[in-house]
């Protein structure tokens, strides 16, 4: 069979044996521009902060205000919309495409893959807000509640927000994304980059000889380096309350920076360990061991704490979630609460999607042959069941305590505020141990996926990038973490978030376009009886094979000239 030039037609992806030569080829399979540029803005920013620190805070707060003010309602807007789409792939005509050629079956068991995606996910964030932040909402309720703080309402309504911040929308973010960039990987046999499936849209030799994919994989990695920074950052600070709770038995109210930057220091020496030991053993052996090390509090917690309370509250939060969640979805600042909003959810809305380069890449490279029902359904309902439990226990405990007198919102900073929760159950230190440990190995397992990532978006794509260009990459989201934190701490690290992701949404549009763009094309798809208005051709050639399939599923595969022929 002759080979097409039809910009349509894609090769296969690299074998191994390939892709085990263009690691070997070292500097050779960088891409100097997309690497030399994105290094270079990065690098640039971090010495302008250290050396004009006040300069770079100033003009980031006055960027915050902007974006929060022009563009809120556009991350209002696209974090529903992800949803929605998410859902009309998983349930619509596409759920049984799957994201492979030939059938091939997944490279990790069900389990790791769960464990994988959720540490890599928002690990360290759940550590750093899983008390607080309910327990923050209950002491001073959003805007659009009416409900005095300290109520009960108010801790209803603090459930249904927190889990609103970490349920269904922040998968969903991250599920477009991967599923564009798994469904253009292993179902089309692109390259494994934020470029890819754009060639669905702009063609193959525009995207990929004229350069117009560049800009865009330079975006993304500039994206991942701040929102990956910002995990960094809270992870270091937790453990630095944590240190300082146990070594002078309180809290410090305006920690300084040094503590959190010599835990980063610290702490990137083993991302260089576990990054040099790639996916199959560093990131998944420390995902596994999060994963053991998660449940073990968790079942402490929940012995020790209030148990009766605790069970009592999951379907409460769970009807409050599911009853609020249209309201909170598109509630704006058009009527007040800009600063709440920016404080909390779109800072939320904007940190997930500055990580979808990261952990969108890393989900697809780990989802291979996966459904897209499957693949959706695992993004969307397990990680957001987990959440429920996760908040329901912790969140719960701290709601709990602070309904019975006990100060947790105002004990220290908002990092001590697990801290804080422990110290009423028995174990206190080895619970606090145990904390700190898990935050730093979600710090270890996320920056290495994170640098694992950067390496491919900077390597055209390449499964197994140069393992010296993954631990510079580490290296530098380090750095970067601690800059911000020598800027600003916890406020710097939102403002930045936010500025990142603020034209990387464009981009996440721009995917759920091509994603659809492609699916149109694919000849698994179930097809309607009757012709499909604004029906595309399918190409005569295609990286996948029509599969045996009932006759209901496909009903003009006979009739139809467009069908591809095998």
């Amino acid at each position: 069979m002759s080979t097409q030039s039809n910009e349509s037609v894609v090769s296969a992806p690299p074998d191994d044996e390939e892709e085990l030569t263009s690691a070997k080829a070292g500097w050779a399979s960088v891409d100097k521009t997309v690497f030399g540029v994105s290094f270079g803005i990065i690098a640039a920013l971090c010495i302008f902060g250290g050396i004009f620190t006040t300069a770079m805070g100033d003009g980031a707060t006055a960027a915050l205000s902007w974006v929060t003010t022009n563009l809120g309602w556009l991350f209002i807007l696209a974090a529903t919309g992800f949803v929605a789409f998410s859902l009309v792939l998983a349930f619509g005509r596409y759920g049984s495409i799957p994201l492979s050629q030939h059938g091939e079956k997944p490279d990790f068991s069900t389990l790791s893959w769960i464990a994988m995606m959720f540490s890599a996910g928002m690990g360290i964030g759940l550590m750093f807000f899983g008390v607080y932040e309910p327990v923050s909402h209950l002491a001073s309720p959003p805007p659009f509640i009416d409900a005095a703080p300290g109520s009960q309402e108010a801790a209803s309504a603090a459930m249904a927000y927190t889990l609103f911040h970490w349920g269904l929308h922040p998968w969903a973010i991250y599920s477009v994304v991967g599923l564009a960039l798994a469904y253009s990987t292993y179902r089309m046999g692109r390259g494994n980059l934020m470029s890819a499936p754009f060639q669905a849209l702009f063609g193959k030799d525009r995207i990929e000889n004229k350069g117009w994919g560049k800009p865009i994989d330079i975006l993304a990695i500039i994206c991942t380096k701040f929102g990956s920074a910002t995990s960094l950052g809270l992870g270091a600070l937790q453990v630095a309350s944590g240190l300082a709770l146990l070594k002078t038995g309180k809290f410090e109210d305006d920690p300084s920076a040094a503590a959190p930057i010599i835990i980063i220091c610290v702490l990137t020496v083993g991302v260089i360990f576990s990054a040099a030991s790639g996916v199959s053993k560093g990131i998944k052996w420390l995902s596994n061991a999060n994963m053991i090390l998660a449940a073990l509090l968790l079942v402490f917690v929940f012995v020790v704490g209030p148990t009766v309370f605790i069970l009592d509250l999951v379907p409460d939060a769970i009807g409050s979630y599911l009853d609020q969640l249209i309201p909170m979805s598109f509630h704006s600042a058009v009527f007040g609460g800009s600063e709440w909003l920016a404080s909390w959810t779109i800072f939320y809305w904007a940190w997930w999607i500055s990580w979808t380069p990261f952990v969108g890449t890393f989900i697809a490279k780990i989802s291979k042959g996966r459904t897209i029902k499957e693949f959706v359904l695992g993004v969307l309902l397990v990680p957001t069941a987990v959440s429920v439990i996760w908040f329901a226990i912790f969140g719960g405990a701290g709601i709990h305590l602070q309904l019975n007198g006990v100060d947790i919102a105002g004990a220290g900073n908002e990092a001590a505020g697990f801290f804080a929760a422990l110290q009423n159950y028995p174990l206190f230190t080895a619970a606090a141990i145990v904390v700190m440990v898990l935050t730093a190995i979600f710090f270890v397992s996320g920056a290495d996926a994170g640098a694992l990532v950067l390496g491919t978006l900077s390597s055209r794509g390449r499964k197994e990038p140069w393992k010296p260009l993954v631990i510079l990459w580490a290296i530098l989201t380090g750095a970067v973490a601690a800059v911000l934190l020598f800027v600003g701490g916890l406020d710097a690290l939102q403002t930045f978030t936010i500025l990142a992701a603020s034209p990387f949404v464009l981009i996440i549009i721009g995917l759920c376009v091509a994603l659809y763009a492609d699916l149109r094309r694919d000849p698994l798809r179930k097809r309607r009886q009757g012709p499909v208005r604004g029906a595309v051709e399918v190409p005569t050639m295609v990286p996948f094979a029509v599969p045996t399939t009932s006759e209901n599923d496909i009903v003009d595969a006979e009739g139809d000239e467009n069908s591809p022929k095998v």
